[in-house]
């Protein structure tokens, strides 16, 4: 039978407007709309789940923006021309069989806790079209979009924590800054991402930005805290108390104020509560465990997505920016064009931090018993092209996009880890073995979470519009 569709707001509040306003999500602090937090709340109160997420799981998503060279770290091909197979070698790791680059060498040591998939691949090969098509399951009809067309998984994860959950302490979905082609689309902007300081350029075509911190700094820690009225401080968002206290003209006179008020207390609370603050503390943590993460962006990021998900978040994506030395490159992500960057001395220069701080979350989630409830994810929208290209005046080497093929690297949520799914050819060009589109990883996702990927949602001209029309779970995987 197919999914039920969401239920009708009962009140004065009616689903269209539900659907489109979404309410006053934490996202839509830092993001500059103006919806209400009661009709969210309120909304909340009639909408039922068949099925309850679950509330043991999360995701930690590093997110590879610009499309990581499969062929340079998990999935190598040292017998491939050499036009084809760079510079760096495989190395073997603590699983018989299983190679990845020589430049991991502190994750080549914990592969029994990690698998690699080596042979998803989609159609979209551009940056915000390969997001919004990995992200959400679906291809836009838009190409260079900012925003996705339809809700990210992170967007969806929120609607059902929302839904299945009682009074919360902290968001479900927080993110370090908008990706390029990713968020809520019709879901509303109630279940975008809380972004503690998040840039406005990650969601452009923009490739050269500073990295963005998830984790708090004296400058941004005021972002977090709230005043003796239980007003926010909010430095992007001086206009929230009017923005609260402006109720929609819709509400009648039968006391629905008082309980919009309540709705408004509940709001302000979770995104103040001192376990959303203490979450973003690093100085809670012990000196060796920083000293292990590193003291770099990639460190004190992965350390607060750690912190994050311990603390009840459900939902964690943080992009995977990098700022290169002048003379490497001109980007922060990992969009390695020759005229971007030399990919093999960025990867020189930023892989070894890469592989100190996922190492570090790597042995982090399994040491504190969190391996089977957090899933920790790093990939990018698509691989890079197989064959080297010198289109630089100064003929230095780059990949170029490749949807055909891609290698994604997860860690623990209670899954078999200590495996590679899948092979591409021997130029690394398109998956020969255990070929699957990128929704079957959604698929295993939402499997994970308990997430129903038939349950269909209304899209604004109010058409139902199911999590997933196709992709069925990774069976290695469970």
């Amino acid at each position: 039978m197919p999914s039920p569709l969401p239920h009708r707001c009962s009140g004065p509040i009616d689903r269209r407007t539900w659907l489109q306003v979404g309410g006053l999500s934490l996202g839509a602090l830092t993001s500059g709309l103006d919806p209400n937090v009661a009709q969210l709340l309120a909304a909340e109160q009639t909408a039922k789940l068949d099925e309850p997420l679950d509330p043991d799981f999360s995701v930690i998503l590093f997110w590879a923006n610009g499309g990581p060279s499969h062929l340079d770290l998990f999935d190598l091909k040292p017998n491939a021309p050499a036009e084809y197979r760079g510079p760096f070698r495989p190395i073997e790791t603590s699983v018989p069989g299983v190679e990845i680059t020589e430049l991991f060498p502190r994750l080549a040591t914990q592969a029994e806790r990690f698998t690699l998939i080596r042979s998803l691949h989609h159609e979209r090969g551009e940056h915000s079209g390969g997001t919004n098509r990995f992200l959400t399951g679906y291809s836009s009809v838009a190409r260079n979009l900012p925003d996705s067309e339809f809700p990210d998984i992170g967007s969806i994860v929120a609607w059902h924590a929302m839904q299945s959950s009682g009074p919360r302490e902290i968001p479900p979905f927080i993110a370090n800054t908008k990706a390029y082609g990713s968020g809520a689309a019709y879901l509303g902007p109630a279940y975008a991402p809380y972004m503690p300081s998040p840039s406005s350029q990650t969601s452009t075509g923009n490739n050269q930005y500073d990295p963005v911190p998830i984790y708090t700094s004296e400058e941004t820690s005021g972002n977090l805290s709230v005043n003796q009225d239980g007003v926010l401080s909010l430095k992007r968002r001086r206009g929230l108390l009017e923005a609260l206290d402006v109720l929609p003209r819709v509400i009648d006179g039968s006391g629905t104020l008082s309980a919009i008020d309540s709705f408004q207390r509940q709001a302000i609370s979770m995104l103040a509560s001192s376990r959303t603050r203490d979450a973003f503390d690093l100085t809670r943590e012990r000196d060796s465990t920083r000293r292990r993460y590193g003291d770099t962006h990639w460190g004190r990021s992965l350390l607060t997505c750690r912190r994050l998900v311990e603390s009840g978040v459900r939902f964690v994506q943080c992009q995977a920016t990098f700022r290169l030395k002048p003379e490497t490159g001109r980007t922060s992500n990992w969009d390695d064009h020759s005229v971007n960057s030399d990919i093999f001395k960025a990867y020189r220069e930023k892989l070894p931090s890469f592989d100190q701080s996922v190492s570090a979350i790597v042995e982090d989630l399994y040491e504190r018993g969190l391996s089977e409830r957090v899933l920790f994810v790093f990939c990018g929208e698509f691989g890079r092209t197989p064959l080297i290209r010198n289109q630089d005046a100064s003929g230095r080497p780059g990949r170029d996009h490749w949807p055909r093929a891609m290698s994604v690297f997860l860690s623990g949520g209670g899954l078999r880890m200590g495996q590679v799914i899948g092979a591409t050819n021997g130029k690394a060009e398109e998956p020969v073995e255990r070929i699957m589109n990128s929704n079957n990883l959604l698929a295993s996702i939402y499997r994970r979470f308990g997430i129903d990927t038939r349950h269909a949602f209304l899209d604004n001209s109010g058409r139902p519009i199911p999590v997933l029309t196709d992709g069925e779970p990774i069976a290695e995987l469970f």
